[in-house]
């Protein structure tokens, strides 16, 4: 599990930050800095193995029945991957600690960042591809509260929507398309797919994983149409644009076209959609990008045109093309980093990032800028740097590239988006460091400190060392990489260089420098030539098709979620009913083998009481009080019945749970109003009497069709295995807290989630309108004998001997009828009784444990126990069981299931004294009298009635 700790490393450490701010925004910054370092060294440790040829697997099943493992591998591709996001997370967490302000809270920048940069990781290194899946998403809601993170600003909130609109939809895409493949492949895990290409190729299913997987793609990498994300994401602070730009985010998109390019590429569909796409994004973005004046909306723009070039290229489908995109986003991470974190340098100093305000700064800020030209420089492709080998391999992959029968279509628009780059990257430079001085700046130009400075010469250094030395110093990472892209152990690889001779590329390459220096000398005609030509405004368009959704949204909630629960369980029964009628008339019906059980006349009474006590709860629903006395009827009937059937815990639990739920609903009585509202229509009533009827009939029809068969059941299993298995004899209790322990801990979440919401819910009720409704309710009159002294004293009495009763049951559980969920309602009930007996007031004033304590201390000792499992190599919540002799006692069972039964119990306990404690409060809060005090804390005397305090002053009475 070495392996995952390159992803385990950032996203534990992202809780890092929260906590260390406190000791200083220094101390901060290092403690994130160092938990990317580590995460570094852990992935260059595997490095030289990679190199080797070695591809390097780990992780562990997950939900092995849906094909989903926590599996990670590393291979070329993913270490050249991981290694930018570390490389270059390091350098702008240091950068960002200059950067971001006292006011901004650094610690939760940090964390977002983190995580972010976990989930990138999980991406690039990733072995099931539905796990691939989750990490896609959880970059998407990363980055959306990076892209937020000044949320007091609209447009950032606005961009961080847009930005997870966009590729959260993308996310949906590629969920179906990852099902698609890995149904097509047989199988979800990476390594296995990428070895059938043929298969995946050859699939009826092909064309539409294609379209899903580039939809995905697509949507992440800005690719036009959806490019118009990008950069309304530029809100975000200086920090996050250059890592979203360099290393992560936009470039998920291109790994994902990388890492599936085995499996996908090499076809017509692929050729044809995936470049056109790239090329079109190449001359849209670099279009765009000329005419901007904001610094970060120019380098936005053109991350934009080169995200499509690296497109572009994977499109081709060729080798050559393969390695010329890989060469091309190391570069690209350099110098795009470093340009970013240079205009937030200019932003940070001058206090604006307009270029029409700027210029002159090489003489105030001359570090800043000499790093900043020479960044801008290779983004145009200048000489000796090393954006311009990875252009000139860029043009050479164009020129031998023909689409729809033609050969000059794809080098002439390549020769283009070259030219508009060098113009954009030309009116950067020329605009902001050179020409004539600005001297009205919000702030004096200078130099910033050098923490801040340092991460751009970082990058700087590459930038101007890959371009001097190629094959040295990144020939055997490109070519590791590209090999790993295309699934071959070797390539015809031609070693990276400086001169390749007078050539065609090498000729385009001297058009496009020298037309974009003419298009910036010509750049004010144009610009007016550009203002007649039509701007369709993508931001204008995908707010209209929001705001279009939203209206359709509420149109059809409008015909559709009418508030009529009698309505949606009519819908539901009645689908339920022509499903299962399709089904039972289209197939066969050969009678049961298993004979009917003799009807004696116990069975024959209850059911009788079952049904009459059924029709009436119809019969007299208006009678709230009532209809629940005959509601608890029916399930202790119900109890009977389990018992009947010899299964005295479901019996134990069900009476146990009528006898909570019962009392709680007589409190809660005392909370609603009197009446029920007006009776339907007879017609109505006779509507919903049918269907009602027909769905009893389909349930009980169901019921004799099932046990009047014989059917294969897995109870035979669970009944050899109970004992040797899972250390009991109750096989109901062993399943609950062993062979189906998960489902159980689900139940007991949700329990408390339950709880939770009860507990929100009545808060409402202790002030403003609900209040005054809850008075309003509220009878006139009330007992002069709220308290009768012998159901508090009998309570009373009775609490001791309950609690011991439900430890009794608890510790008996796991070989007879009981456990922690029967007992826990037994020490419920007991409670329960207090308030019954003595009251709200008094019954909460003696409680001394917390209900919120009780449920988190169920949930982490049940999950703390599944854990331990884990850490000795079992699935979770697996248990273990020994006997130990005791003398004078014997032998004595000892079960990790009791400490998981004992999670049970307190959440179970919680759950009711949460809904008290919080039933208690709306009662205080309401109640005319005095709390009593006196012996017994019954009153002797009789007080009398105090008139309601008005509603303004409930919360001073709180």
């Amino acid at each position: 599990m070495l392996l995952a700790l390159i992803v385990l490393i950032p996203l534990a450490g992202a809780t890092l930050p929260m906590l260390t701010i406190r000791a200083g925004r220094n101390v901060c910054t290092i403690v994130t800095a160092t938990t990317s370092l580590c995460a570094l060294l852990v992935l260059l440790a595997n490095g030289a193995a990679v190199y080797e040829g070695e591809t390097i697997r780990a992780g562990a099943d997950w939900v092995p029945a849906i094909g989903l493992s926590f599996r990670f591998f590393l291979d070329g591709l993913g270490l050249f991957f991981a290694a930018l996001i570390l490389t270059i997370g390091v350098l702008v967490i240091i950068y960002s600690r200059f950067y971001l302000g006292r006011a901004d809270s650094m610690g939760r920048f940090f964390a977002y960042l983190l995580l972010f940069q976990a989930a990138m990781l999980g991406i690039v290194i990733s072995d099931n591809v539905l796990l691939l899946v989750v990490f896609w998403e959880l970059t998407s809601l990363s980055s959306f509260l990076l892209i937020g993170y000044w949320h007091h600003l609209p447009e950032g909130r606005q961009g961080a929507r847009m930005a997870l609109v966009v590729t959260g939809g993308g996310g949906l895409l590629l969920m179906a398309g990852m099902l698609l493949l890995g149904q097509a492949a047989g199988s979800y895990e990476l390594t296995e797919i990428l070895q059938r290409g043929d298969t995946v190729k050859a699939s009826p299913l092909y064309v539409p994983i294609l379209l899903l997987v580039l939809g995905a793609a697509f949507t992440k990498s800005a690719q036009f149409p959806f490019h118009f994300w990008l950069p309304h994401a530029m809100a975000a602070p200086t920090p996050v644009s250059a890592y979203l730009h360099s290393a992560t985010m936009v470039k998920a998109g291109v790994f994902l076209l990388a890492r599936l390019w085995p499996v996908l590429a090499g076809t017509e569909p692929w050729f044809m959609i995936v470049t056109s796409t790239g090329l079109l994004t190449m001359l849209v973005g670099a279009w765009i990008a000329l005419f901007k004046d904001d610094l970060k909306g120019i380098l936005a723009h053109s991350t934009v045109s080169h995200l499509g070039l690296m497109t572009m290229l994977l499109g081709f489908g060729t080798r050559t093309a393969v390695i010329a995109c890989m060469f091309h986003i190391l570069n690209h991470a350099t110098f795009k980093a470093a340009l970013f974190m240079s205009a937030g340098i200019v932003d940070h100093e001058t206090g604006t990032r307009s270029i029409r305000k700027l210029g002159g700064l090489l003489r105030p800020m001359p570090i800043s800028a000499l790093l900043a030209l020479t960044a801008a420089a290779s983004m145009a492709g200048v000489p000796l740097l090393n954006g311009f080998l990875s252009k000139e391999m860029m043009l050479e992959a164009a020129a031998d590239t023909s689409i729809l029968g033609n050969a000059w279509i794809v080098p002439a628009a390549a020769t283009l988006g070259a030219l508009l780059s060098v113009a954009y990257s030309a009116r950067f430079a020329f605009s902001t460091y050179l020409g004539s001085r600005c001297d009205v700046l919000p702030k004096t130009p200078h130099d910033p400190p050098f923490g801040m400075w340092a991460p751009v010469a970082a990058l700087v250094i590459p930038v101007i060392a890959i371009g001097l030395w190629p094959q040295l110093l990144a020939g055997a990472l490109v070519e590791r990489t590209a090999q790993a892209v295309v699934g071959a152990a070797t390539l015809p690889f031609q070693p990276l260089a400086i001169w390749h001779g007078l050539t065609l590329p090498l000729l385009m390459s001297g058009i496009a420098l020298t037309g974009g220096l003419v298009l910036l000398i010509a750049y004010t005609p144009l610009e007016k030539l550009r203002g007649l030509l039509p701007r369709p405004d993508a931001k204008t368009m995908f707010d209209a098709v929001i705001a279009i959704a939203a209206r359709s949204a509420r149109w059809l909630m409008r015909r559709l979620h009418t508030e009529s629960l009698p309505r949606y369980l009519g819908v539901i029964t009645l689908t339920i009913l022509a499903v299962g009628g399709i089904g039972f008339f289209s197939g066969r019906h050969d009678p049961g083998g298993r004979p009917m059980l003799p009807v004696n006349l116990p069975a024959l009474m209850a059911w009788v009481l079952l049904v009459a006590t059924s029709v009436a709860v119809m019969a007299f629903h208006a009678h709230r009080l009532l209809t629940l006395i005959l509601s608890s009827v029916v399930g202790l009937v119900v109890s009977l019945a389990f018992m009947q059937f010899s299964a005295p815990d479901l019996a134990l639990t069900q009476i146990s749970v009528e006898v909570v739920t019962t009392i709680l609903l007589l409190l809660a009585l005392n909370l609603l109003p009197k009446l029920t509202p007006s009776e339907p229509s007879l017609a109505r009533r006779i509507r919903d009497g049918t269907i009602a009827g027909c769905g009893g009939l389909a349930a009980a029809a169901m019921a004799y069709v099932v046990m009047t068969r014989d059917v294969s059941s897995i109870s035979a299993f669970h009944l050899a295995q109970s004992k040797p298995g899972g250390g009991g004899s109750n096989v109901v209790n062993v399943i609950l807290v062993d062979f189906r322990g998960y489902d159980t801990f689900g139940e007991i979440v949700v329990l408390c989630i339950a709880a939770l919401v009860i507990y929100a819910l009545l808060s409402n009720a202790l002030e403003g309108a609900a209040a005054r409704r809850l008075d309003a309710m509220r009878q006139r009159y009330e007992s002069a004998d709220a308290h009768p002294l012998v159901l508090v004293v009998a309570a009373r009495v009775l609490l001791p001997l309950a609690m011991t009763v439900g430890i009794y049951m608890f510790f008996r559980g796991h070989n007879q009828p009981g456990g922690g969920f029967i007992a826990g309602l037994v020490v419920a009930t007991a409670i329960i009784m207090q308030f019954m007996a003595s009251g709200y007031a008094w019954t909460a004033d003696q409680r001394r444990i917390d209900g919120h304590r009780l449920l988190g201390a169920g949930v982490l000792i049940a999950a703390a126990t599944g854990i331990g499992a884990l850490l000795f190599g079992r699935p979770f919540l697996t248990s273990y069981f020994v006997y130990v002799p005791v003398p004078l006692i014997g032998e004595v069972e000892l079960a990790t299931a009791m400490l998981f039964d004992l999670g049970v119990f307190l959440a179970v306990v919680g759950t009711v004294v949460l809904s008290l404690s919080q039933i208690a409060r709306v009662e205080r809060r309401a109640k005319r009298t005095p709390v009593p005090v006196g012996p017994s804390d019954i009153p002797l005397v009789q007080r009398p009635i105090v008139p309601p305090l008005p509603i303004a002053s409930y919360a001073e009475r709180d």
